[in-house]
């Protein structure tokens, strides 16, 4: 399950959801750990850009999912706010792996500048990408999974070349993962439009795309409300090795939608 989770934002929704799906492998974007606060809700205030924040939405998902690998990969360390309290905090993506596939590889980095350690930066602000190979005893095979969360440019989802420049580091970094022999997953939230040079560097990489080719016509809930239904994207190297693909959009755990492969 690939899913941008909003900072929890619908966290009563969402985590018994993710406690009753309970993906073997998931990849998780806009995650919010602040170890030093006890606090249930935080904010966020950026301008006008005020949000409320799940303080600890890492622990929050880890607690629901206890049999799983938990790996946290922060992007940048700003403040959230506690009424006029400031209180430090990591944002970023995270993946959980059950704890039955045994992690036999890791790629952590940055598609977009590097850790922001002093706030969270001017837009289009720091990105990371995160990636597992695990075994599929049941397969006898090797499986990579790797997910980013691309930038947000305050001018739109339009190509740029920073925004291309992130795809060829996803894709460098799900080769640095794999082997030859592997079933590659990509994804994540890439913050592009259909049709977008992102995508096409992946397909020249020999990956499909899953949610447009197969015909699903958004990666948005009704939480949602601005122009653009997609954001949402994964990628395989060999469509034969999938059994189900799905975009789900009920329950709305999130204003993006959960993006649920079966291989």
């Amino acid at each position: 399950m690939c899913l941008n989770g909003w900072g929890g934002r619908l966290h009563h929704v969402l985590l018994p959801y993710l406690a009753t799906t309970a993906p073997e492998v998931l990849c998780l974007q806009e995650v919010v750990h602040s170890p030093a606060s006890e606090k249930d809700w935080l904010t966020y205030r950026d301008g006008d850009h005020v949000l409320p924040q799940r303080a600890n939405f890492f622990r929050d998902v880890c607690a629901v999912l206890p049999d799983h690998v938990a790996i946290f990969c922060p992007a940048a360390q700003g403040v959230l706010w506690d009424e006029d309290a400031a209180i430090p905090s990591q944002w970023g993506l995270a993946s959980f792996v059950h704890r039955s596939l045994p992690i036999i590889g890791q790629v952590q980095g940055f598609v977009h500048k590097d850790f922001s350690a002093d706030g969270y930066g001017d837009h289009p602000r720091s990105r990371s990408a995160h990636g597992v190979r695990v075994y599929d005893g049941a397969a006898n095979r090797a499986v990579s999974v790797t997910h980013m969360h691309g930038l947000r440019d305050l001018g739109g989802k339009m190509d740029t070349p920073p925004r291309a420049a992130q795809a060829r580091r996803l894709r460098d970094m799900s080769r640095q993962l794999s082997q030859p022999e592997d079933a590659i997953v990509v994804c994540g939230d890439f913050n592009v439009e259909p049709g977008s040079e992102t995508l096409s560097i992946l397909a020249d990489a020999g990956l499909t795309e899953l949610v447009t080719g197969r015909g699903f016509e958004s990666t948005r809930t009704s939480q949602y409300r601005k122009p653009g239904r997609f954001a949402d994207y994964m990628l395989v190297n060999d469509a034969r090795l999938v059994r189900a693909f799905e975009v789900i959009y009920e329950p709305e755990v999130s204003d993006h939608c959960p993006l649920c492969l079966e291989l």
